[in-house]
Parts: C-alpha cells; sequence; structure tokens
C-alpha cells in the first residue's frame, strides 16, 4: 500500500487486536470488529499484501531457551562511505545473536541489540566476532539488567 493510504477505524481495529493476538481466528476477530467474515478477511489480506502487515511470529521468553544476557552495543565506525555502511550492515546480517541493528545519530554510528546465553558466550562474541568486523573502531556495550517494557505493539495514529 502507498504511504498516503487512509486507515479507517475498522483497519485501525483490525491492526490492534491482531498486534495482541495474531492466532486470532477470523470468526473471532470478524465478531470483534463488527463486520461478517468474508470482508474481515478480505481487510486481513489487503492490509499484508500492502505491507502494513509484514509477518506474524511467536513471540519467546530468552531465559526459557536458555538465552540470559542482552545487551546494547553501540558501534563506532572506521569511516562513514556507503560501501563501509554496506559491508557493516552486510556482516551484521549474518550473525544470529544480533537481533537488532539501528543506523542512528549523536556519538555513535549504530546500535545493536545482542541476545547471548551468558556473559562469557557474549564476551566470546564480542572478541571474535563483532570486535573482529574489519568496519568497527569502536564499541561501548550497555547491559540490561531488567527490562520493565518490551511492547511489539505499535500505536496506530
Amino acid at each position: 500500500m502507498s504511504s498516503n493510504l487512509k486507515l479507517d477505524q475498522i483497519d485501525r481495529k483490525v491492526l490492534e487486536i491482531l498486534q495482541s493476538n495474531a492466532k486470532i481466528t477470523n470468526a473471532q476477530l470478524s465478531k470483534e470488529i463488527g463486520l461478517s467474515p468474508a470482508p474481515t478477511l478480505e481487510r486481513v489480506k489487503k492490509l499484508e499484501q500492502g505491507g502494513i502487515i509484514k509477518s506474524y511470529h511467536a513471540q519467546l521468553d530468552p531465559a526459557k531457551v536458555g538465552l540470559g544476557v542482552t545487551t546494547f552495543v553501540q558501534i563506532s565506525l572506521t569511516g562513514h562511505k556507503k560501501v563501509t555502511t554496506d559491508s557493516f550492515v552486510a556482516t551484521v546480517n549474518t550473525i544470529p545473536e544480533i537481533i537488532e541493528c539501528h543506523h542512528i545519530t549523536g556519538t555513535g554510528d549504530f546500535l545493536l541489540k545482542v541476545i547471548s546465553q551468558d556473559i562469557s558466550s557474549y564476551q566470546k562474541l564480542m572478541l571474535e566476532t563483532i570486535n573482529e568486523i574489519e568496519e568497527v573502531a569502536n564499541t561501548t556495550t550497555m547491559v540490561i539488567m531488567s527490562t520493565f517494557k518490551d511492547s511489539k505493539i505499535l500505536p496506530i495514529p
């Protein structure tokens, strides 16, 4: 869908519900938004085909799958040429422990969210993988002690 797509109240309600419960049946969704199942399914398909709904995921509990340490790592690159940035991003995309990568402003160039089993595995990842990326000039790590909000639900304007 184009960036000038106008979402009506029903579209917004569909998006709100699906963000909270992507496993909801079409029948239940149709009841909650007050439409019959066929037009409800059409709206969902339109939102999917237009790229507003990008995908559906199961949100896992990191600790219960053996991932006990989450960090944010601020990265400064050796330079700011496009080839440097592109090479760095390509490398980052091959490292599964890096679950988010954001190009930022300020004192650093990128902010990574990194998840590891424990401090020892995090240290090994930093020393043997991230710090070895040719374009990395320096890193600053922030270890997450506690998380009080971790919402994946976007506020639909």
